[in-house]
């Protein structure tokens, strides 16, 4: 893809948070802090699920892929932001804002899909017990991740190409800490309507299909666990989906606020902030959500611990 506009015009300005040097120290840390327990956590996901056998299922399986989306995830975008932080530069090149786009969408959702796939993997544990074997075989659960791969990349090409069509006038400021698709629509030269419609289009495609399979499993899950005579069964049969169930709230929640928020709002601070929750928040926090209610990832992490030891 060519780097350039045809406007002269080759670099962006990531305006960030805010401008008060008092205040940068602070948000270095934090966002530094925040980083590092993300890489952290999420590895410890995966050395544990790959490193104990009892953890090769299909559950753990996409878990550990969800956890390598979320490392992906956060590193396309808080590296950056440190670095110009800390080095007072905020000048992002275009080739460098359409890659820092394109691999924003792929893993936004990449872990969109994987968080409908484990959906579905549910249902199918708690509705079909029976059949869960035969059904989440090895081979359904890699071309479920290969597909979910597949799709997010050309979900992630599709934005890409639409921005690189545009031009773009003298004033590149960004008031955000990423590439905004609808920044830099604002930002486009000429009338961008067309171009705003067909990006919020897309968006509810990509974003409505997995949220309604989401909620078509549960829905089905609910069904199924209420008509459950025992109380220990019922509470069993939820406490599988607990931790599952409050990253999809946190993810949509916050994902569907900054959707809702550029398709109605101007206001870029809020924009920003319910980006900062679903793209750095959220991967940070599914490490704890998983393994602070989960039995099998706490004996996982002790085993790891001690081999370690």
């Amino acid at each position: 893809m060519d780097p350039h506009n045809g406007t002269g015009t080759v670099e962006f300005i990531l305006l960030g948070f805010s401008d008060d040097p008092q205040v940068q120290p602070l948000l270095f840390c934090l966002f530094l802090s925040m980083y590092l327990v993300t890489i952290m956590g999420n590895l410890l996901i995966i050395l544990a699920v790959s490193s104990d056998p009892y953890l090769h299922t299909p559950m753990y399986f996409f878990l550990s892929i969800l956890s390598l989306t979320d490392i992906g995830f956060t590193s396309t975008t808080v590296p950056k932001m440190i670095w110009d932080i800390q080095t007072e530069s905020r000048i992002l090149s275009y080739a460098g804002c359409l890659m820092q786009l394109s691999l924003f969408y792929l893993f936004a959702n990449l872990d969109s899909l994987l968080l409908t796939v484990m959906a579905y993997d549910r249902f199918v544990a708690i509705c079909h017990p029976l059949h869960y074997p035969i059904i989440m075989n090895p081979k359904l659960c890699c071309l479920l991740a290969l597909v979910s791969f597949f799709v997010s990349l050309f979900n992630s090409q599709l934005h890409c190409f639409m921005i690189s069509l545009l031009t773009f006038c003298t004033h590149v400021e960004i008031p955000h800490f990423i590439c905004d698709p609808p920044q830099l629509l604002r930002l486009a030269c000429g009338n961008t309507s067309t171009e705003s419609l067909l990006m919020y289009f897309i968006g509810a495609i990509f974003g409505g299909v997995p949220a309604s399979g989401i909620l078509y499993s549960y829905s089905r899950i609910v069904s199924s666990v209420l008509r459950v005579s025992s109380t220990a069964g019922r509470s069993k049969a939820f406490s599988t989906c607990g931790s599952h169930l409050s990253v999809v709230c946190l993810f949509y929640g916050t994902g569907i606020g900054v959707y809702l928020s550029s398709a109605v709002s101007h206001s870029p601070n809020k924009r920003t902030m319910a980006s900062v929750v679903y793209s750095i928040v959220v991967p940070m926090l599914n490490p704890f959500l998983y393994s602070l209610r989960n039995k099998d990832i706490k004996r996982a992490f002790q085993k790891l611990l001690s081999r370690r030891v």
